[in-house]
C-alpha cells in the first residue's frame, strides 16, 4: 500500500462512521406509499401518493374535505374494503409488508394498525371489558394478566385514576373524553405497531380536546401515530411531520414547522394561512 492510498483509507475509516450515524438517525418508515391511487367506483380518489410516515413520530394529514386523507388513513387498515366501489393500486406497506396483497390477514393488520374515529365508540359493556376485548379476541390471557394489561393500558390513556374504582360500570356512563381515551386504551391493549387517529377530538370540548392532544405527544414515545385533523393548530401543536392533500394529490410533505411556516407550494401556503378550506 502506497502513501497515498494508506492516506485515502485512514479518510474513509473517519468518514465511515459520521455516515453512519447520520443513517441511523434517519428515522425508519412504518408506512410507505409508493404511486398510491385508490377510487370509489370512477371517483379518482387518491392519484400517485408517495408518502413515508416515520416510526414513533405522529403525522398529521391536512387538507379540505374530500382531498383523500381520510382515504388514505383507511386502507392503511384496509378498513375500505368495506366499501364495495373502493379499490386500490401501486405500492402500500406496513413495516416492508405489502397491505393490498389479497392474503393479508385482516383480523391481524387490524390488530397491528389501530384506529381512533371521529367519535368516541366505546363497546356497550364494562369499562374493564372494553379494554379487554381486543386481548381475549387474539388469544386466552389469564386473569392477572388481563388485569396487568387493563391497567397499564388505562395508564397510558391517562384514564385509570379516574375509573380504577369503577372499572365494572358502564363505558357508556363516562363523559365524552373519557370516552374517547377509553377507545384509545381499547386500542392500544393489543400493542398496535400503528394507532391512526380520524379527527379523534372534533365531537370534544376544549377542555377534553387538550388532555387528548398531551396523550398524543406522550404516546408518540411508544407508538407510530397518523391523525387526520381540520384543525391547523392542533397540527402544529402534536405532530411532528405534516402532509397536505389536495384534490387527491399529495402537495407537500415535511417537518411540521417548516410545513406551516415556510411552505414550498403556494396552494399550502394559502391553506395553513386559511385562505380556503
Amino acid at each position: 500500500m502506497t502513501a497515498i492510498q494508506a492516506n485515502q483509507l485512514d479518510r474513509a475509516l473517519v468518514a465511515a462512521p459520521a455516515s453512519s450515524m447520520a443513517a441511523s438517525r434517519a428515522p425508519l418508515a412504518a408506512v410507505s406509499a409508493q404511486r398510491f391511487n385508490a377510487w370509489y367506483g370512477p371517483n379518482h380518489a387518491l392519484v400517485d401518493v408517495s408518502l413515508d410516515i416515520p416510526v414513533r413520530h405522529v403525522t398529521a394529514l391536512i387538507g379540505p374535505s374530500g382531498c383523500g386523507k381520510s382515504t388514505f388513513l383507511r386502507w392503511i387498515n384496509r378498513m375500505n374494503d368495506l366499501v364495495d366501489t373502493a379499490r386500490a393500486e401501486g405500492v402500500l406497506r406496513l413495516n416492508g409488508c405489502d397491505l393490498l396483497h389479497r392474503r393479508v390477514d385482516l383480523v391481524d393488520l387490524r390488530r397491528r394498525v389501530g384506529m381512533v374515529f371521529q367519535k368516541p365508540n366505546p363497546f356497550p359493556k364494562s369499562i374493564y371489558d372494553n379494554v379487554a376485548y381486543g386481548p381475549r379476541l387474539h388469544g386466552s390471557p389469564g386473569r392477572a394478566e388481563l388485569d396487568e394489561t387493563v391497567e397499564a393500558c388505562l395508564r397510558k390513556a391517562g384514564l385509570w385514576d379516574e375509573v380504577k374504582d369503577r372499572l365494572r360500570d358502564s363505558a357508556l356512563s363516562l363523559s365524552g373524553g373519557q370516552q374517547q381515551r377509553l377507545c384509545i386504551a381499547r386500542t392500544l391493549a393489543v400493542n398496535p405497531e400503528v394507532v391512526l387517529m380520524d379527527e379523534p377530538t372534533s365531537a370534544l370540548d376544549p377542555r377534553a380536546t387538550t388532555r387528548i392532544e398531551e396523550l398524543i405527544r406522550t404516546l408518540r414515545e411508544q407508538y407510530t401515530i397518523i391523525i387526520v385533523t381540520h384543525n391547523m393548530h392542533q397540527a402544529m401543536r402534536v405532530s411532528d411531520r405534516t402532509a397536505f392533500f389536495y384534490h387527491g394529490r399529495l402537495i407537500e410533505q415535511g417537518p411540521t414547522d417548516r410545513v406551516f411556516n415556510h411552505p414550498d407550494h403556494p396552494e399550502t401556503r394559502d391553506y395553513v394561512a386559511g385562505r380556503f378550506g
